[in-house]
């Protein structure tokens, strides 16, 4: 299939799945150049994701001004200056030395998703589910930092009811941090669900989907 029919079948999975949350595709252009990447964008594609700097930038500098540039992969702090005034959002915050870092080089109210490793998996990153709401109130202190939702990575497994609860704990996590209504933590929004489980993850919840295989292969 082409890119311009792998993008229809995405959206059109998607809108089967959605019911009242909008779903944003990120298109996960990590492993492809920019001329995939703008293959993507004239099927109308805008949200990229990228989870190292220099193929960030590289898409930055070749693609139109109107492409938003999601950071998806874990940022190292030394990082940061590098991608900070080109990203529309951070979605893998899950450290203060992170936030803190992002606070000092951003001139702008940065969005940002912490990380949450749900499944507990030695091989992920993220923050313990007990860990959340504590780092979320200390976020407090960063007045560039605005924790507008949570992310998760499932198991890769083919356990439906496996992945099912891995996004539904993101879910009821995401309700609970949204009940305190912190003011720099609206956190209404969940990144949860790629190419092989995203329909799964719009089924529960999810309002932004980070897909690249199915797009691109």
């Amino acid at each position: 299939m082409s890119i311009a029919d792998n993008v229809k079948q995405v959206r059109q999975n998607i809108e089967n799945r959605q019911s009242e949350t909008a779903v944003t595709l990120i298109a996960v252009t990590k492993s492809v150049g920019v001329d995939v990447a703008n293959a993507l964008y004239v099927e109308g594609v805008r949200d990229f994701g990228e989870n190292r700097p220099e193929g960030l930038l590289e898409k930055v500098n070749a693609m139109p001004s109107d492409a938003k540039f999601h950071f998806i992969g874990s940022l190292q702090t030394r990082k940061v200056r590098q991608v900070i005034d080109h990203v529309a959002a951070i979605h893998s915050l899950d450290r203060l030395s992170l936030a803190e870092e992002i606070d000092k080089r951003s001139d702008r109210v940065i969005d940002c998703f912490v990380q949450v490793n749900v499944s507990g998996e030695t091989s992920k990153h993220g923050l313990e589910k007990e860990e959340v709401i504590p780092f979320i109130e200390n976020c407090r202190q960063y007045r560039h930092i605005r924790v507008i939702g949570l992310m998760t990575m499932a198991p890769f497994t083919e356990d439906e009811g496996v992945i099912r609860e891995t996004f539904r704990a993101l879910r009821e996590l995401r309700d609970r941090v949204a009940a305190n209504r912190f003011e720099h933590a609206p956190c209404n929004e969940l990144s949860m669900g790629m190419s092989n489980d995203y329909e799964l993850a719009i089924e529960e919840g999810a309002s932004f989907v980070r897909i690249g295989t199915v797009l691109v292969q």
